[in-house]
């Protein structure tokens, strides 16, 4: 099996270097697999998995233009938030919405969660989490 999730998003991205220093040496996922010959790589992080390619006309279905991926955001849980934040801050890369606690009810219980949002080199909107309780 090529994933092992049941939804795994595909970023289309300008640089696949870039994407690919962002996500590793940054957010620290790990390549699952990668074709080289194709600009794709397979990535994990704990049990996220993401695909990234770089644009090659095949799936795109309109123009591409910077921020992409407008409307959605990808919420990431992590295990220490507050490590890939403190990360990100180190090497100066811009945090969309800095590290907070927020509690989302769900029914008649709160679920918190310590997250961020940083935007990915190509202006894709990642929500960093970290599960905290409910109360």
């Amino acid at each position: 099996m090529l994933t092992g999730s049941k939804l795994t998003p595909e970023l289309s991205v300008s640089n696949i270097e870039k994407s690919l220093n962002f996500y590793i040496n940054l957010l620290t996922f790990k390549v699952k697999y990668e074709r080289k010959e194709d600009k794709f790589a397979m990535l994990t992080l704990g049990g996220c998995e993401i695909m990234i390619e770089q644009v090659n006309g095949y799936w795109n279905t309109g123009e591409l233009a910077y921020p992409f991926g407008r409307g959605i955001n990808f919420q990431i849980m992590v295990d220490d938030a507050e490590f890939i934040y403190s990360r990100l801050k180190k090497y100066d890369y811009p945090i969309k919405y800095k590290l907070t606690e927020s509690w989302y009810r769900v029914d008649d219980k709160l679920y918190g969660q310590q997250e961020f949002l940083v935007m990915d080199p190509d202006g894709y909107l990642l929500r960093l989490a970290e599960d905290i309780g409910k109360k």
